[in-house]
């Protein structure tokens, strides 16, 4: 089933791994010329090349999300090299600190809170008015299922996630009639490097939370953030739409 991304140049920031690289690849397989963006340049010149040597186009880029002259740059970046930009996807993010409330150290609060939240308004701030010149286009922010519910000791990274739906909305409500849609998109844990680093058991314990019994993949949260991007959701905006195996439904 085509998608529809023919001509269509697209951003995807945190691209160098996971889920972000996932949605790069796919968005590359539809006919979008496609800027993978990471904080790590190796990162993302390694997924661009895959992407090369399928015959597609793609660009590599670096900086950091959280700072908004790096942002801007990115974004003039991508317009520079593909003439436009038509399809964003905010995918940076990190996880931060794990520790209670009144011992959450504030340096971790700050950083996450500017990668999570603060990187995504700055993604929409300097997409929006570009998109805005050619007509339009169609944003999706990688939320979480921790958008929609709590997590003992990752505050930060909760709270970003729920304001980022209040993030979303706003956009969608200002911008929906001029043509640029924007959705949030929540998967549950996912096959991702990010869990690479968990102690013995936690993964097993991860997936005894998920209903379905497994975690998810990269690739199904590509496919639903694709979905989310196209013309087949033309009708779609200012929603948060949850990957998650069930585990919210608990």
């Amino acid at each position: 089933m085509k998608l529809g991304f023919e001509g269509k140049v697209a951003l995807v920031t945190g691209a160098g791994s996971g889920i972000g690289a996932a949605i790069a690849q796919a968005l590359a397989a539809e006919g979008a010329k496609v800027v993978v963006q990471d904080l790590n340049l190796g990162h993302a010149e390694a997924v661009a090349g895959e992407i090369a040597a399928k015959g597609f186009q793609v660009k590599a880029l670096a900086g950091d999300v959280a700072d908004a002259a790096t942002v801007e740059q990115l974004v003039a970046e991508t317009i520079a090299w593909g003439g436009r930009l038509d399809l964003l996807v905010n995918n940076a993010g990190i996880g931060g600190p794990m520790a209670p409330v009144g011992d959450y150290p504030l340096d971790g609060w700050k950083t996450v809170i500017d990668v999570n939240l603060n990187g995504v308004f700055y993604g929409m701030r300097f997409a929006i008015p570009q998109m805005l010149k050619t007509g339009g286009g169609a944003i999706v922010n990688m939320s979480s299922i921790l958008g929609s519910v709590g997590f003992a000791n990752a505050s930060a990274y909760v709270a970003a996630k729920h304001a980022l739906q209040g993030l979303t909305r706003a956009a969608a409500l200002e911008y929906s009639a001029k043509g640029i849609r924007v959705n949030a998109v929540g998967p549950a844990f996912i096959e991702t490097p990010l869990l690479s680093a968990l102690p013995p058991g936690a993964k097993e314990a991860l997936v005894a939370v998920h209903p379905i019994g497994r975690l998810g993949t990269p690739e199904e949260v590509a496919n639903l953030t694709l979905f989310l991007l196209s013309d087949r959701a033309s009708f779609i905006s200012g929603s948060y739409h949850l990957v998650d195996g069930g585990y919210t439904a608990q």
